[in-house]
């Protein structure tokens, strides 16, 4: 079978390498162009689908937008069988998704129909599920609602981040991927519609989303800076400067009762800042002051950037 592949991050890369090391056919990758990075933006990085494809030998596309007479033309002269997604970036077209003679199957980093849209990872982490997985579907034009052809799923562990889960479903989505084209190659693949009444979704990450509430649950609290670790950082406020958080965990410890004002730092080791929250404390591993690298919390007070008694978000 003959597969164009379309994605962009690092979640798609293992997909990418799981198709070609089963034998399929890869015809080609579609991807998002270069895109400048470091503080001079001087330097263009090409997205981790295209360093994995140029390893692999395939012709690559990099359009701004897919879309174009001439673009389609391109990916049609490939004589594609079937089109996969993941990690794209772009919602495609209509013509795109029927492109191929067997259409466009799509790997979703959520158990369809829950945690639609572009954020799946994320909304398990913020919203404390403790099983996630991966969708094989079906594209149609309607946001991650077409028919499932395969699911696998995987208990969220413990304190763990966004960038340690996303990690582990880029390769389930990898085997899933596999499996399911093989059912398809033999004709044995069945598909069921979503539940649609029972679809939540899980929208673009907004600035505002990553932003410490001191106020919350240190249940809340942690769940929101492990939602956003590594990208983009859930952050806080010290003296009117932003803070990016990582590596929280909820903890039994608790501050003067309850009484210390939300946000207040009680105390800086080696395991990490303990900060109060609404009902208790949350240890946070490591900031990232504006301007600097990530350190470890004690780290920071020994550069007198935070303090004991110090207050956050204030």
């Amino acid at each position: 079978m003959r597969v164009l592949f379309w994605g962009t991050s690092a979640f798609a890369v293992p997909s990418l390498r799981a198709l070609a090391g089963e034998g399929f056919d890869v015809a080609g990758v579609v991807t998002q162009p270069d895109r400048p990075s470091g503080r001079s933006r001087s330097v263009l990085v090409p997205p981790p689908v295209k360093a994995a494809a140029l390893e692999m030998g395939v012709p690559i596309f990099q359009p701004e937008k897919p879309r174009g007479a001439e673009f389609f033309a391109s990916l049609r002269a490939l004589a594609p069988d079937l089109s996969v997604v993941a990690s794209y970036g772009h919602i495609l077209t209509q013509e795109a998704i029927d492109l191929a003679p067997k259409g466009t199957l799509n790997v979703h980093a959520s158990l369809l129909p829950r945690f639609r849209g572009a954020a799946p990872i994320q909304a398990a982490i913020r919203e404390g599920v403790l099983e996630t997985g991966v969708t094989i579907m079906r594209m149609v034009r309607e946001l991650d609602a077409g028919p499932i052809v395969l699911q696998g799923r995987t208990p969220v562990e413990r304190d763990e981040t966004a960038g340690e889960l996303e990690l582990r479903l880029s390769e389930l989505g990898a085997l899933a991927l596999v499996e399911a084209l093989t059912l398809l190659e033999l004709g044995q693949a069945s598909e069921r519609e979503q539940d649609h009444a029972a679809a939540t979704y899980a929208p673009k990450i907004e600035r505002e989303m990553a932003r410490v509430n001191w106020q919350e649950g240190c249940g809340v609290v942690a769940r929101v800076i492990r939602a956003y670790d590594p990208k983009p950082g859930a952050f806080t406020t010290l003296r009117a400067e932003e803070v990016k958080l990582f590596g929280a965990a909820e903890t039994d410890e608790a501050g003067d009762e309850g009484r210390t004002p939300f946000g207040t730092v009680l105390a800086i080791d080696d395991a990490g800042m303990l900060v109060a929250c609404g009902d208790g404390a949350v240890r946070v591993a490591q900031a990232q002051p504006a301007g600097r690298k990530r350190l470890a919390a004690a780290e920071w007070q020994r550069g007198r950037g935070i303090a004991v008694g110090d207050r956050l978000g204030a």
